[in-house]
């Protein structure tokens, strides 16, 4: 089965893209993945802090994703699934492409804000002549109508 590769992170844009991978896998009978990734500077602390921060990211990821599974589910009858890495989000979304032979399309949300689309629609930009599948970049300022209507 064909899987649309969507990245989970706190940006408003994140929605949109969460929104389209959806649509477009329930339209094309394809099924959608969802990547969180931890970064690393997150958990330079001791060993104990360490531990207890990377469990708290990964509960509260899984709390995130709880909320997009459920609207995946019900309005879009899309039943994704979830992976969590750690490392350098750029590093482990191509790792993950790699990875999982399945991914056919990687769907970005770009930001509408003045510091510009965003770091990964910027970095993976710059890589994705080297990316083994296209890349779908939606703006985060597309209505749900819009969205509707080009999915």
């Amino acid at each position: 089965m064909r899987k649309f590769l969507v990245v989970l992170d706190d940006s408003t844009e994140c929605l949109n893209a969460m929104r389209f991978a959806a649509m477009r896998a329930a339209h094309t009978n394809a099924g959608v993945e969802i990547l969180a990734v931890i970064p690393p500077d997150e958990f330079n602390h001791w060993i104990g802090v360490s531990d207890l921060m990377r469990e708290e990211a990964r509960e509260r990821i899984q709390a995130h994703f709880e909320v997009f599974a459920k609207w995946m589910r019900d309005k879009q009858g899309v039943d994704p699934e979830l992976v969590i890495r750690e490392g350098e989000p750029v590093d482990e979304i191509m790792a993950q492409v790699k990875d999982d032979p399945e991914i056919g399309v990687l769907v970005l949300g770009a930001g509408t804000g003045r510091k510009g689309p965003g770091p990964l629609v910027t970095q993976l930009s710059k890589n994705s002549g080297s990316l083994p599948i296209p890349v779908t970049i939606v703006p985060g300022d597309l209505s749900k109508e819009r969205l509707e209507a080009i999915t």
